[in-house]
């Protein structure tokens, strides 16, 4: 394990490492707001992952949290010279108090001790299929009653597309009462859409009206069931059922496994949901990194986090 190195922030927006992975895209990271790439040394290994770097703390102190999803890192080498401790590198020329890392899904963390987060739920076509049969039954249903799902590479969905999908998914998060921070505007949809490796599913009735949609992209060797949505008048069809067995099927001619996610909070109904179709678990990984031991003392002091990174921004 290697125990020496330094990082340092680079003020390039999150620098793309490549179109090919989602969550390290130009196109998402522009939307995502990421402002820096956090780029770590340690012998002959360099890790380099998009963060947005936040400058609201007191005394003009600063932190990093990466953008949402499962960004990770990009290593410069094409085999790991193994984990990175973060206490033997030195974050002094970053400046941050703090930073927040989400890794990729699958690989092993490149940074040592990292955090077991919650389980991720996948659909993968390399093990048997499964499925509820009350799910199938309403597959079924919808199929006799017309419903089609189309799935349109991301760069070449139209404006009615995108506003649809915007639509259901913004009923979907009002009718959820979603946290305001899941609560995005087309220009966002319309900029992640522009992403090549991304697709746009839409579940249609038999009279053509969009029912539900959701979001498909392909990031580190894995397809992500990423963002999406019902209309509130079509739950009674559960079109989303219909869609995620159109996604199995895609992710399964192009022989990845498919990222379903888990649920809000573990065991509940949404991972209930989930879990029908997977037939394989991972683990999100996490890092939480103190790089000034000193300010976030300082700034944590007298709050009761319970758990939560950093300290001083607990919920009150």
């Amino acid at each position: 394990m290697s125990t020496a190195g330094s990082a340092e922030l680079l003020a390039d927006g999150g620098a793309a490492a490549s179109g090919e992975h989602f969550f390290r895209s130009r196109e998402y990271l522009e939307a995502e707001g990421a402002t820096h790439s956090l780029r770590i040394a340690a012998g002959s290994e360099e890790l380099s992952a998009p963060v947005i770097v936040r400058d609201d703390l007191p005394g003009d102190a600063l932190d990093a949290i990466s953008p949402y999803g499962y960004p990770g890192f990009a290593s410069s080498e094409e085999s790991s010279a193994g984990q990175i401790d973060p206490a033997g590198i030195d974050f002094a020329a970053t400046g941050l108090v703090s930073i927040f890392i989400r890794h990729a899904l699958g690989p092993e963390p490149p940074l040592a001790a990292a955090r077991r987060r919650n389980p991720v739920l996948l659909a993968d076509p390399a093990l048997p299929r499964k499925s509820r049969m009350s799910d199938r039954q309403q597959v079924r249903r919808n199929e006799r009653a017309g419903y089609e799902v189309r799935i349109v590479p991301g760069p070449e969905t139209s404006e009615e597309e995108r506003r649809t999908f915007h639509s259901v998914y913004t009923e979907t998060m009002v009718r959820t009462e979603a946290d305001g921070s899941y609560m995005y505007s087309p220009a966002y949809f319309g900029a992640i859409l522009g992403a090549k490796a991304t697709w746009l599913a839409i579940a249609t009735t038999g009279e053509g009206e969009p029912a539900a949609a959701s979001i498909l992209a392909r990031s580190d060797g894995v397809l992500h069931y990423h963002l999406s949505g019902t209309g509130d008048a079509h739950l009674g069809d559960s079109p989303m059922k219909t869609i995620v067995f159109a996604l199995i099927d895609f992710a399964e001619r192009e022989e990845m496994p498919l990222n379903l996610g888990g649920g809000v909070v573990p065991g509940d109904s949404l991972e209930k949901f989930k879990r029908g179709f997977a037939n394989r678990e991972e683990r999100l990984f996490t890092s939480e990194v103190v790089c000034d031991r000193a300010a976030y003392e300082e700034l944590s002091a007298g709050n009761e986090a319970g758990g939560f990174f950093p300290a001083y921004r607990a919920p009150s």
